[in-house]
């Protein structure tokens, strides 16, 4: 009898692992197609300048209109092949967003290599974060409550500095964000490692989201401190 709940043990923990290894397969294949829509958006943006002449104000108002709209989209229809589909505009449209920022670095004489740089450092970033979360053993859920609050702290001092418009702030909350996303990944991948998260489309929609945030940020300070304009 011993031996028979063992076997059935034994094949339940393979299957278990199993489906793990599916849905991180998954999450890194659709995090993979997902930069085509990014990088197409953001070639857009830049090529047309949407973006360019709105103000800070109005370009955070359709960023969260757009970006938290396509995100409940995607929630809602994660269950079904539909989801992807959200999934790749949603990222379209933060390429789309995304423009004004590359512009901004592109207009340095050095902007194509900060923009390297960025991306470098960003997939530097994923590679050894991806790398921890297998290597890790001890469970990391408890980080969740603190990176929630750290970004809503974010959140909240990104919409005040629209009207501040404070460098110290804003290069304060460059490094925080690049501190926190970074964390973020950790947590997003090794919850996917874990079986915490199931849904390939929901785990590539945070892992995506962590890595946009690390982008953005790496390539901000970048420019701010790199950037060359002779």
């Amino acid at each position: 009898m011993n031996d028979s709940l063992q076997t059935q043990y034994g094949y339940a923990n393979v299957g278990l692992a199993a489906d793990r290894q599916r849905v991180l397969r998954n999450t890194y294949w659709l995090l993979a197609l997902s930069l085509v829509p990014t990088v197409l958006g953001a070639w857009i943006g830049v090529a047309t300048g949407v973006f360019r002449m709105m103000s800070p104000g109005m370009s955070a108002l359709v960023f969260f209109i757009g970006a938290f709209g396509l995100m409940f989209v995607i929630e809602r229809t994660k269950e079904s092949a539909a989801g992807v589909a959200a999934l790749l505009g949603f990222t379209f449209f933060m390429g789309l967003m995304l423009s004004r920022l590359i512009g901004f670095v592109l207009g340095f004489k050095n902007g194509t290599s900060l923009v390297m740089t960025a991306f470098g450092g960003t997939a530097a970033v994923f590679f050894t974060m991806a790398s921890l979360s297998t290597i890790i053993k001890r469970d990391l859920s408890s980080m969740g409550k603190f990176l929630v609050v750290g970004a809503v702290i974010l959140m909240i001092a990104g919409i005040a500095n629209i009207f501040l418009q404070s460098s110290a702030m804003m290069l304060t909350m460059l490094v925080m964000s690049l501190g926190i996303f970074s964390a973020f990944m950790l947590y997003d991948i090794k919850r996917v490692v874990d079986g915490g998260e199931t849904n390939y489309i929901s785990a590539t929609l945070n892992i995506y989201l962590d890595l946009y945030n690390v982008f953005q940020s790496l390539l901000s300070l970048l420019g701010i401190f790199g950037g060359d304009r002779d």
